[in-house]
């Protein structure tokens, strides 16, 4: 019976040592490397002309007044691009629902009541500056070459679009285009698209939450390069 104890404790402990270890090995370890990855997404985003761009967030992120965002990007329409949406932005300590126009280098904003109003640039850049989603120097593209110890996870289809899932972490100072204030630094997720140039498709920040939740900023982007037309609201 002895022998026949060693070899289920022999067994026991293979199969502890496979379940302690399968975290680690359940990443396919022929994905493609995520610096490469992430490069050519970068250079890819870099080059984009207009899209359509949403921008969640959940929990609080010190610094961040805002909680969504919806609308449509271009790099035409002013030496700033053109930019038209709506969301949700804290305002004198409160969410309110506004929407916007950027055009000619002025912004328009219409509350929940009344009409548009034209803001000063700055003013309005200090709440949300929607221009710097696409700018390769403040965006998304920014934010891609800031990425540290990038390494591809999983392939996972997003919305009916084959991605590649990167992760990696990203300083605070490299999301502050897209995020005004000063945010700290993050965990971060991007889902490229596996074809050649493997745009961008969504990107996920996790910031040290309130408890055991994380706070987390969700943007994604579709309709890559397609017309948009923005226009001074009448």
């Amino acid at each position: 019976m002895a022998p026949r104890r060693t070899l289920l404790a022999t067994l026991l402990l293979t199969v502890a040592a496979v379940a302690g270890c399968s975290d680690e090995s359940a990443v396919d370890p022929n994905l493609p490397d995520g610096a490469t990855l992430i490069r050519e997404a970068a250079a890819t985003t870099a080059g984009i002309r207009s899209a359509h761009f949403t921008l969640d967030v959940t929990g609080t992120v010190p610094g961040v007044g805002l909680q969504n965002l919806d609308g449509d990007l271009t790099k035409d329409g002013g030496p700033s691009g053109a930019a038209k949406g709506s969301g949700r932005l804290e305002l004198s300590g409160q969410l309110v629902e506004v929407e916007f126009v950027l055009v000619d280098e002025k912004i328009y904003v219409k509350g929940p009541t009344g009409g548009f109003q034209q803001l000063p640039v700055a003013l309005g850049a200090s709440v949300y500056d929607p221009s710097a989603v696409l700018d390769p120097d403040r965006g998304i593209a920014k934010i891609l070459t800031g990425v540290t110890e990038p390494r591809t996870t999983a392939r996972e289809d997003v919305d009916g679009t084959a991605t590649l899932k990167v992760e990696g972490k990203v300083a605070g100072a490299a999301l502050a285009g897209v995020l005004p204030g000063s945010p700290p630094d993050a965990e971060v997720s991007f889902w490229v698209r596996e074809e050649t140039g493997n745009l961008p498709v969504k990107a996920s920040l996790s910031f040290p939450g309130s408890g055991d939740e994380p706070s987390t900023v969700d943007v994604t982007l579709s309709d890559v390069d397609k017309p948009v037309t923005v226009t001074p609201p009448a």
